[in-house]
């Protein structure tokens, strides 16, 4: 199985992370923002990931540290859990509609961090979550994952549908690029031979 468990501590934050690639998607998650664990949530029922995460953050200040080391954490276990992506799809793309927002993702487990985000979420927060933390989780994950992946909001006016729909979006495209093809499952899916 495809299992990680990462510890992450500083000064603004304490977590404690488990993913598992192949999973049912079960999960329980208590990052202290409300908004972030609903997202995660979605997130792991798509990608069909379990995930169990509990972070204590500094909140009282706001969520920017909260949500950024949750995806650096998240990442690195992608990373760690993937393993040496033998037999991979490595490669997905999903369209997804929610309600009048469309967003589009795509990935490559390509082994280099790199973001390409155009949502441009109309609010500055739904409820009390700043909507500018979206990118800055996106931005800890990618990097720490090491994969390429690209967001694009090709239409949507309410900022709750952009990124809910861009979570789930997220996560159907991992699952399909994190999936195994048995016929290839000894195999890197690069001419490198690495990725």
């Amino acid at each position: 199985m495809r299992i990680s468990e990462i510890k992450r501590k500083t000064a603004e934050t304490d977590i404690l992370l488990n993913l598992n690639l192949d999973g049912s998607g079960k999960s329980e998650i208590n990052s202290g923002c409300g908004f972030l664990d609903h997202m995660l949530t979605l997130f792991a029922k798509h990608a069909r990931f379990d995930l169990i995460l509990s972070c204590k953050g500094d909140t009282c200040v706001d969520d920017h540290h909260t949500v950024e080391d949750i995806g650096i954490a998240l990442g690195q276990a992608f990373d760690e859990a993937i393993g040496d992506k033998k037999g991979v799809e490595r490669y997905a793309s999903t369209i997804l509609p929610m309600d009048e927002a469309l967003i589009l993702s795509a990935v490559d487990l390509s082994g280099r961090g790199w973001l390409e985000y155009s949502l441009e979420i109309p609010a500055f927060k739904v409820g009390t979550f700043d909507t500018e933390l979206v990118q800055e989780f996106f931005i800890a994950f990618t990097r720490n994952a090491k994969i390429t992946l690209h967001i694009k909001r090709l239409s949507g006016t309410n900022s709750h549908h952009i990124i809910e729909g861009t979570f789930k979006s997220v996560a159907r495209t991992l699952k399909q690029a994190v999936k195994v093809d048995e016929n290839y499952k000894d195999e890197i899916p690069s001419t490198k031979g690495v990725l």
